[in-house]
């Protein structure tokens, strides 16, 4: 008799909930041409570059990730224009994202590199950056709080003759 799927194994089996044709594009320009980074993603006509992303960033790669190794996610330090804050977890490219608090056995390593400090090589920072036991999830949300503006009303749905469908986060999500 087959065990029912735990809550990761469950929301790994969901389907992509994108058009096809906005999924092929996003797969072939993001990772098969690496579009973004070599400045050829578009938006509306115009070239998007990490370079020029004014704003702090939060990445994070995972020890045994498949899909994005992490030295390949390190890289953003090459690109990015502005503060990265990089945190490198234990586990794969589910498990170690889907990492809540009180599991055991997790750990990470964090960093953050100013703006106009010089590079550091992906070995050099994993010397340097200490394990510390536990998720992740709570180092992201004290990186929220310090660099959001703090909560906001969100904007009301619809308009007079485009009511909404349903609150959210809509009836999709009961879709089987």
């Amino acid at each position: 008799q087959r065990r029912p799927p735990n809550d990761l194994m469950a929301w790994n089996s969901d389907a992509t909930r994108m058009p096809f044709r906005m999924h092929s594009e996003y797969l072939r320009g993001l990772y098969l041409r690496n579009d973004l980074a070599e400045g050829r993603w578009k938006v509306d006509g115009h070239a998007v570059t990490v370079e020029n992303v004014a704003q702090p960033w939060f990445v994070i790669g995972t020890e045994s990730d498949h899909v994005a190794p992490w030295r390949s996610v390190y890289k953003i330090h090459l690109l990015a224009n502005s503060e990265v804050t990089f945190v490198l977890t234990s586990g794969g490219h589910n498990a170690g994202i889907v990492s809540e608090p009180g599991h055991p056995r997790r750990h990470y390593r964090w960093a953050t590199h100013a703006h106009d400090a010089s590079y550091i090589a992906p070995e050099q920072w994993l010397e340097q950056a200490n394990p510390e036991q536990g998720s992740w999830w709570p180092r992201w949300h004290d990186w929220l709080v310090a660099h959001g503006s703090g909560l906001v009303a969100p904007p009301r749905m619809g308009a007079a003759d485009v009511p909404p469908l349903a609150d959210a986060p809509g009836s999709y999500v009961l879709q089987h």
